[in-house]
């Protein structure tokens, strides 16, 4: 996969996600974190909850769950998971979008 983030973003630490074939830059704040992600491999991800998350599409496709109701997004799509909602999915090799999660220690530096 062609690495889409510039410099500045791959200056950053890389979050330790436990996704086979997840390539992941993280902007860490006091009170949220910001991912840029890049996968090389489909992943399924299983249902799960946590804070609220948005995120922005930037390349390929992503079809999630998200409290029952099946969407898929895609190149300039962006989504919105409200905090406990439960949601699941699937991942599409080339995906890549910038994701925003309303919790400071959602993920931690490899």
């Amino acid at each position: 996969m062609t690495n889409i983030f510039p410099e500045p973003i791959k200056k950053l630490p890389q979050a330790n996600i436990p996704l086979d074939g997840v390539t992941a830059y993280l902007s860490q704040a006091d009170s949220h974190q910001i991912l840029f992600m890049e996968f090389e491999k489909d992943v399924d991800l299983p249902e799960h909850s946590h804070q609220a998350q948005i995120g922005i599409v930037l390349e390929g496709k992503i079809e999630l769950v998200i409290g029952g109701e099946k969407r898929c997004f895609e190149k300039g799509d962006r989504y919105y998971i409200p905090a406990g909602v439960t949601h699941s999915g699937k991942i599409y090799a080339g995906y890549a979008d910038i994701t925003f999660f309303d919790e400071p220690n959602r993920y931690k530096s490899k």
